[in-house]
């Protein structure tokens, strides 16, 4: 039932935002159907109609919702989007969107460092390393691979819990924070091992995305490669002219 708090120190905007996000996860929605019109919202939120246009906006802008004159407002059917524009956990930024990430997979072991892995670590080839596995996405799709290989100067034991935010856990067990990473994108396709782990026939186009993080010192300790389902996700950049 959706229902606001009027005593409540969250600002009515932010609560009409979080229903909306809540709202939207229902299946009539996610199958296509209109929300409700906005006076017909802020009746039944008690609530001014512009605090109902401005949250419907906020969603419309990150691509959770799509608006159309004279149709109405329905859940998004283009691929979701993940920014680059600062450090935030993966699922948390899925989960303002209105997104429930699940793991499909997460695999948490020493092994030797590949050789892409090894260069942009400033390693040998072959140095012990522990690498974390995940397949990761949500509706019973899975929409992104992760393989991550984390340099030894972090200390990991092993038993570190990654079901939580990777740069928290690694914060907490390390006492690192990402300071600045380069990032690579490449056009790939899915081969015999992703089309399996990601449930697309072989040959699949993929999005291979590429990633050194480097702490305040420029001392890289994390290496990854991300494949994500194009057709089901997309990577956006957000620019800014450099006034310097």
């Amino acid at each position: 039932m959706l229902a606001i708090d009027h005593h409540s120190p969250i600002p009515l905007h932010a609560q009409v935002e979080q229903l909306l996000r809540t709202l939207i996860l229902q299946p009539d929605y996610q199958k296509g159907a209109l929300l409700p019109d906005e006076i017909t919202l802020a009746a039944k939120l008690g609530v001014s109609r512009g605090t109902v246009r401005s949250g419907i906006s906020k969603l419309v802008f990150e691509g959770a919702l799509e608006r159309k004159a004279g149709v109405g407002t329905r859940v998004s059917r283009r691929p979701h989007e993940s920014g680059i524009r600062a450090w935030r956990s993966f699922t948390l930024e899925m989960a303002s969107k209105g997104i429930a990430v699940k793991n499909f997979r997460l695999d948490y072991r020493q092994v030797e460092a590949s050789a892409p892995a090894a260069n942009a670590l400033q390693l040998p080839p072959g140095t012990p390393l522990w690498r974390i596995d995940r397949v990761r996405g949500w509706n019973g799709k899975p929409v992104l691979q992760t393989t991550s290989w984390f340099h030894p100067r972090l200390g990991l034991k092993g038993t570190e819990d990654f079901s939580r935010p990777l740069y928290e856990t690694i914060e907490k067990a390390a006492g690192v924070r990402p300071h600045h990473a380069r990032e690579e994108f490449l056009a790939v396709s899915a081969d015999a091992r992703l089309s399996k782990l990601l449930q697309v026939t072989r040959g699949t186009p993929l999005l291979l995305r590429r990633h050194t993080v480097s702490d305040p010192g420029d001392r890289p300790f994390e290496f990854a490669e991300v494949c994500y389902v194009s057709s089901r996700f997309a990577v956006t950049l957000d620019l800014r002219r450099d006034e310097s």
